[in-house]
């Protein structure tokens, strides 16, 4: 009998429990061994009914995702809840923590399901590019509804053990221990004579549904499912559940979930997945690493990106003070944030009494006397280093021994601005992402003194307060503006050929991005770049170097602020302004740079390739320790879509022989200065390698 799955009996119901920590994941052993236990209950004459249960701190939260590009080996998961579900007498599921992805599958598959509740079950499959391939598709609409099911498919989002047992998935809800409480429901099931009840028998009726019922789901998950290739794979395997015998439909899922897995959107998924745990992990820094209490936060700078910063703090229950230089600027500051919150509550994700308790804890203050006390203190002021220089020599007179002073520039030398200090142990980087009440990025920068434990103690805080912390070094950009500038320039580059910003952007869209590089400028701020390109020491020695930029804030057009910048807006209604056209034109003929016909496939390869080339660079300079970690700080803070991986495993899928042809191509065009490959692709390519083959040498 398998060592992960047992086999025991109490009374007339066997017991047959998995113990598979940390999370009872469906792996192989695990998948012989509920086949095993499932013969030996069938057969064991003493046993009227069977509870599946499981040991640690929750139910099979899903399948073992190591085993996705490995070949299968059986049982495959579809073919032990199909025995489970034949089995002549009955047997209930008993979860209890999560039931996710293969482990509701097998609870759907058992005759019966009770739960305690704080329980939640679902089918998160989507957000690894994949559906639910067990017959999870053919289940759930069954038990929910055929609304509901693709509503938790589609999502991915689990779904509270209550809603659960109103919408039918789970049976009861259990008062007190679980396994007690699941051996007595099973025990009243053979008293009262219950055997088996198959949800593959209940019937969907179509008639129920309006004719156009899928046509108008696609269009309701358009925005949502924008370029993945799942969800739509989802809704087909629903319609089959509808329209198809039982057992047709499942190889109907079969064959689409097989279609799902051999795609590059599900390896890229997955990808992600891993590289959202690994960017967690520090080598030098040990896990024991001692950690400083963050009791109290103060935030320098009320405005839109202070006032983000500070909601978070706020949000999980941390006091934060919030300093501005007057009170006309604190105010503004402070109604900023209300209105956030106003909106969260109007949205219905947040109750006023939580409105109300968040922005108790947020103290306005003129004083910076008043931050003497606090345990982190986060400098939000302009991104220049004069300012900085101002508020970190005053940090070091006011602030307590051992209070973590970071400062949330985007670009700038953290080391510098440790240097305004007599103790630059304590100094670091926390650049969020505006807006920063919203984005899931933390990039943490590491100086050259920064102490380990306050590297630990900010990578703890990021999940204090539900951020995605990515550790880097220092160098002008770090790693997410020093790829973006690449990605910018050639954006700019190609408005001076001719090429319509508009189209661009659509371009950038359609491969996935959130929004197109001219577009995030506008709302950036034009002035914005302006001033990060004049604190750039280092500077390419290039007249054409984001020109359109300069000219544009020259005449006033900042971007959205200000009602112009590449585009011209009507409210947030980017417009294509000609006036741009003909100044590009204008600067173009200056310069002596010639009108192109660029393909669509030039303007991905221009705006991703460069920005690879420069991932190579950070990974070659130690900047990042990770490609995946690269992937994270994309994916995270520039709404690089999960589907693409991010751009180091974007690079990988297309094969780094292709980036390396078409970079000497570009590099033919334009000589060496922003084309010549790093030399790291040039080694990969040689060798036949991936950035994840080249991770991996290393780890």
């Amino acid at each position: 009998m398998s060592e992960v799955v047992s086999y025991a009996l109490e009374g007339d119901v066997a017991v047959i429990t998995v113990d598979n920590p940390p999370v009872n994941a469906l792996s192989l052993p695990v998948r012989r061994g509920l086949a095993q236990c499932v013969e030996r209950f069938a057969a064991d004459a003493s046993a009227k009914a069977a509870v599946l249960f499981c040991a640690g701190r929750t139910f099979i939260a899903g399948a073992d995702i190591t085993e996705f590009d490995k070949p299968i080996e059986e049982p495959w998961l579809p073919k032990v809840v199909h025995q489970m579900e034949d089995c002549v007498k009955p047997i209930v599921a008993a979860i209890h923590g999560t039931a996710l992805g293969g482990g509701l599958e097998t609870a759907m598959a058992c005759h019966y399901r009770v739960a305690v509740d704080t329980a939640q079950v679902g089918l998160p499959e989507v957000t690894l590019g994949l559906l639910p391939g067990a017959t999870g598709t053919q289940r759930l609409p069954r038990l929910a509804g055929v609304q509901a099911a693709l509503d938790a498919m589609i999502s991915g989002k689990p779904m509270p053990a209550k809603i659960a047992h109103e919408k039918g998935i789970i049976d009861a809800l259990v008062d007190g221990e679980l396994k007690a409480g699941a051996v007595k429901f099973a025990k009243a099931l053979v008293n009262e004579g219950k055997g088996p009840r198959k949800v593959r028998d209940i019937k969907i009726d179509a008639a129920s549904l309006p004719a156009t019922f899928f046509a108008d789901y696609r269009k309701s998950m358009a925005r949502e499912a924008r370029g993945f290739f799942a969800p739509e794979q989802i809704v087909k395997c629903v319609e089959a559940a509808v329209a198809l015998p039982y057992f047709d439909a499942v190889a109907r899922e079969n064959a689409l979930f097989m279609e799902c897995m051999a795609s590059t959107q599900s390896k890229a998924q997955r990808h992600m997945f891993f590289a959202e745990r690994e960017v967690a992990k520090v080598p030098d820094v040990p896990k024991d690493t001692a950690m400083r209490a963050i009791k109290q936060v103060a935030v320098i700078g009320g405005g839109t990106m202070g006032g983000g910063i500070a909601m978070n703090f706020a949000n999980v229950g941390i006091p934060v003070l919030v300093k501005e230089i007057n009170q006309e600027a604190l105010d503004r500051g402070m109604n900023i944030i209300r209105a956030n919150y106003e909106g969260t509550v109007k949205k219905s994700k947040l109750t006023q009494a939580q409105m109300d308790k968040c922005m108790a804890l947020i103290t306005p203050t003129l004083d910076y006397n008043a931050i003497g006390d606090a345990d982190l203190v986060i400098e939000a002021v302009f991104e220049t280093m004069s300012v900085k220089k101002e508020v970190f020599e005053k940090l070091d007179t006011v602030c307590k021994p051992g209070a973590i002073l970071a400062s949330n520039t985007s670009s700038l030398n953290v080391d510098e601005i440790a240097a305004f200090t007599k103790r630059p142990q304590d100094v670091i980087g926390l650049h969020f992402f505006a807006p920063a009440n919203v984005m899931t990025l933390l990039e943490i920068v590491r100086g050259a003194k920064t102490s380990k434990e306050v590297i630990a103690t900010c990578m703890t805080l990021a999940k204090t307060i539900r951020k995605i912390g990515a550790l880097v070094r220092v160098c002008f950009g770090f790693v997410g503006n020093r790829m973006y500038f690449p990605y910018v320039r050639e954006a700019q580059r190609m408005m001076l050929e001719g090429v319509a910003p508009e189209r661009l952007d659509r371009v950038a869209h359609e491969w996935g991005m959130a929004m197109g590089p001219h577009a995030v400028s506008d709302l950036s701020g034009l002035d914005v770049f302006d001033k990060l390109n004049k604190e750039w020491k280092d500077k390419p020695n290039d007249p054409s170097y984001c020109r359109m930029i300069g000219v544009l804030v020259s005449k006033g057009r900042l971007g959205q602020k200000s009602g112009a910048g590449i585009y011209k807006y009507e409210g947030r209604n980017a417009v294509p302004d000609p006036e741009v056209t003909a100044l590009a034109k204008a600067e173009a003929a200056a310069l002596n740079i010639p009108q192109l016909e660029v393909t669509d496939t030039e303007i991905i390869e221009r705006l991703f390739y460069a920005m690879i080339n420069e991932g190579a660079l950070i990974l070659e300079e130690g900047i990042a320790m990770r490609p995946s970690d690269i992937d994270v700080v994309y994916c995270h803070g520039y709404g690089m879509p999960r589907h693409r991986g991010g751009p180091m495993q974007y690079a990988d899928t297309v094969g780094l022989d292709r980036v390396y042809q078409a970079m000497q191509k570009y590099r033919t065009r334009y000589g060496d200065l922003y084309w010549t490959p790093a030399p790291l692709i040039e080694k990969l390519v040689k060798a036949g390698k991936t950035f994840e083959q080249w991770s991996s040498d290393r780890a």
